[in-house]
């Protein structure tokens, strides 16, 4: 349940094309629905603008399996994190409209059919950067902002970064993912007049500590509009970076 449709809900019983006991029985589930194992919250889109999503890493297959599901029929749009190809299937299975993003380890489905509000751009260093950038742009699409993809452009060669700068500059948030040494947002936001939000991946050898020093070189960037999240979190990034990008169109 989202603005939109509550509106028209209502709008619907002010019309007489629906009962208010029809329309009690639609609002049943609101603000959450117990289901045993998960509370689902419906009532989230109406509190913060976007739909509660589920994190898959440490549930059961059918777990989150039955909570997509019970979000699909509320009218939700859906999206599954962290999902794994046992739970993919199952899900698919119980709803077979929804798409498995295998590189982004998400499934979603969208059931709105607003137009994308805000541009983001979503970057990353290297083609091992991808699962964790394809979750970040997988995220934002479903939200409802409009994604441009960059991938491969890390400061290893520096002039492949340079040649995408047109659409850097075209985007309201810039999503930048990188490992190793993480050098690739503080070069990004000394060329955009957008924020950054960076994100650490656990690519690279040895002294990398599994995406670390990307997180402390990240942390410590001299580029003043370059925040950061937490090692791998695609879903984080995208999540902020489209409240930010819609901000300026839902005022």
């Amino acid at each position: 349940m989202n603005r939109n449709r509550l509106l028209e809900l209502l709008s619907s019983v002010e019309r007489g094309e629906l009962s208010v006991e029809g329309a009690l029985d639609r609002l049943t589930h609101l603000p959450f629905e117990d289901v045993g194992h998960a509370r689902i919250d419906h009532h989230r889109t109406l509190r913060s603008g976007l739909p509660e999503v589920i994190y898959a890493a440490g549930k059961a297959p059918e777990q989150t399996a039955e909570i997509f599901t019970r979000m699909a029929a509320a009218g939700s749009d859906v999206l599954a994190t962290r999902v794994d190809e046992a739970t993919a299937e199952l899900v698919l299975k119980a709803v077979p409209q929804a798409i498995h993003h295998s590189l982004a380890r998400c499934i979603s489905l969208r059931q709105s059919s607003d137009a994308p509000l805000g541009k983001i751009a979503v970057l990353c260093a290297g083609t091992s950067d991808l699962p964790v950038a394809e979750e970040a742009a997988v995220t934002a699409e479903l939200f409802g902002t409009s994604v441009t993809r960059l991938y491969d452009v890390g400061v290893a060669g520096l002039h492949r970064l340079l040649a995408v700068r047109e659409q850097l500059r075209d985007a309201s948030v810039v999503i930048v993912c990188a490992g190793m040494e993480g050098a690739l947002p503080s070069v990004v936001g000394g060329l955009v007049g957008a924020p950054v939000i960076a994100v650490p991946t656990s690519v690279g050898y040895g002294a990398s500590f599994q995406g670390v020093t990307a997180l402390l070189g990240m942390l410590n960037s001299c580029s003043p509009n370059v925040t950061v999240v937490n090692i791998d979190n695609g879903f984080g990034a995208a999540y902020s970076a489209t409240l930010i990008a819609r901000a300026g169109h839902l005022r």
